[in-house]
């Protein structure tokens, strides 16, 4: 029996990289899974291949509305919900100097608001023992260069777990932050070519950028009891990156 056997999931940007890679880990450990995400052609591509314990929600999470549709399907299917990982995520590159309100208002928008509204439309379904993860990013840490609003988000990311951890008192939910450092997604191997995957892996002590499957292993720790003793943590995986 899984460690998860059971149990109903959210995840948002769930058709792709992390989220897949974490979707296809909790269904592993016997969670049912709704992902959640904007591609239509991508949920179901994600859908065939992660089988009967998946279900695709087309959104944004920068759209309540969007929301509400995903956990009125939740709801209708199951009734609670048990873990969210709020992993949807925006990001860009804009220099100092170069930066518009626009570009502030996408990252932000998605990263931040996006965070705080899966969480908060989430919470009426939740009940004692669930466990809400948050894609954080090493960004969020040491920064990144030409990546102001993207680091800025991130590191508002890391904050809203421990505030929230105060708010969650008493109703035995945790949260907790999963930060992964340079992941080797299938985007990432697209927008950096050979010679940036090798840039990104010299950056960390263990020489080599994350497969998508570690960082969702980590997913898979935080939404089980076997984290029951977490919250208000940030959880690094990130090669070391911003460890030293």
């Amino acid at each position: 029996m899984g460690k998860l056997e059971g149990k109903t999931a959210v995840i948002t940007g769930g058709a792709t990289g992390i989220g897949l890679a974490a979707a296809k880990r909790f269904v592993e450990e016997g969670a049912t899974v709704f992902i959640f995400g904007r591609r239509q052609d991508a949920l179901d591509a994600a859908v065939a291949e992660l089988g009967d314990n998946a279900r695709a929600v087309t959104g944004s999470v920068s759209d309540e509305a969007n929301l509400d549709r995903l956990y009125a399907a939740v709801k209708a299917e199951h009734g609670t919900l048990d873990i969210v990982f709020a992993n949807a995520g925006a990001g860009s590159m804009a220099k100092l100097g170069e930066i518009t309100a626009a570009h502030i208002d996408e990252t932000f928008d998605t990263n931040v608001k996006g965070t705080i509204f899966t969480i908060q439309k989430a919470l009426p379904l939740m009940r004692e023992g669930g466990s809400i993860i948050l894609t954080g990013s090493s960004a969020g840490t040491t920064g990144a260069p030409g990546m102001t609003a993207y680091s800025a988000s991130k590191a508002a990311v890391r904050n809203l777990a421990r505030t929230w951890a105060e708010d969650l008192k008493g109703t035995g939910i945790r949260v907790n932050v999963l930060s992964p450092g340079a992941t080797a997604t299938d985007l990432a191997k697209a927008s950096l070519g050979e010679e940036g995957q090798k840039v990104f892996a010299s950056m960390t002590p263990l020489q080599r950028m994350a497969d998508p499957s570690e960082i969702g292993a980590v997913a898979a720790f935080l939404a089980s009891s076997d984290s029951s003793f977490m919250t208000a943590s940030e959880v690094a995986v990130d090669g070391g990156l911003a460890q030293l």
